[in-house]
């Protein structure tokens, strides 16, 4: 993979959440919650300070493993990602469980009830897991 960091998305209809890797991509942290719609925004600025080598988004699926509903809208922000960023590859991996596994990091990390119910919050600490989850996988093919 070339240089740069790898950004990944927990994406939603209303927020995102947004990890990205250290520059030597090896540890993954969460960054940002950003509002979905003002999501380009926020890229084209990260992208002007920022050299990013991939993207990574989240691929939903529901218990029996068919696509979750909100694929398709993933599908088009996927497309958008590749038209304003050509240069960038993208990557979907599995993110299932990340909420559930966020909420648990959360709590072993002593955060607070009301911190845990920070749907932001928990949306960079997902994006992360991914991200991590992602990075720990043998199989990595740009779609």
């Amino acid at each position: 993979m070339k240089q740069g960091v790898i950004m990944a998305f927990d994406y939603g209809s209303r927020r995102t959440g947004v990890a990205v890797t250290d520059p030597m991509q090896t540890i993954a942290s969460p960054l940002d919650t950003c509002l979905t719609p003002q999501i380009y925004a926020y890229l084209d600025t990260y992208t002007t300070q920022e050299k990013i080598a991939a993207f990574v988004v989240g691929y939903p699926t529901q218990k029996d493993g068919t696509p979750s509903p909100i694929n398709t809208e993933i599908n088009r922000f996927i497309d958008q990602l590749k038209k304003r960023y050509p240069t960038v590859a993208v990557y979907r991996h599995d993110e299932r469980y990340t909420s559930k596994m966020a909420f648990q990091t959360l709590i072993e990390g002593g955060a607070t009830q009301k911190q845990r119910s920070d749907k932001a919050l928990v949306d960079k600490v997902s994006a992360a897991i991914l991200l991590q989850a992602f990075m720990d996988s043998k199989i990595k093919t740009p779609i």
